[in-house]
């Protein structure tokens, strides 16, 4: 079957001895069949936080407790921040 990509140069650094060990093994035919199977195992994960991000996004807009306004949440963050700041510096003392 005739070639239907170009072939990439890719700068591995620590990574090159693991992926001479997977081929060294045998559980992969080449160099380059390591790196097809670690893109897809990206994109796999790359599509398992979509799907998830997707569903917090929805249970958010589902949620049915009222919006809370950002002055409101904003002045807990600069509460909660002052509390951790203070416990901060009397655990240095």
């Amino acid at each position: 079957m005739p070639r239907t990509s170009r072939p990439v140069t890719v700068t591995l650094g620590d990574l090159q001895q693991r992926v001479k060990a997977r081929v060294k093994s045998g559980a992969y035919a080449s160099v380059s069949e390591v790196m097809r199977a670690a893109v897809r195992a990206l994109e796999r994960e790359e599509a398992a936080v979509n799907e998830w991000l997707r569903q917090r996004v929805d249970d958010a807009f589902a949620d049915p407790r009222p919006n809370v306004p950002a002055r409101d949440v904003f002045k807990r963050l600069r509460k909660h921040h002052a509390e951790q700041v203070k416990t901060t510096r009397n655990e240095k003392i």
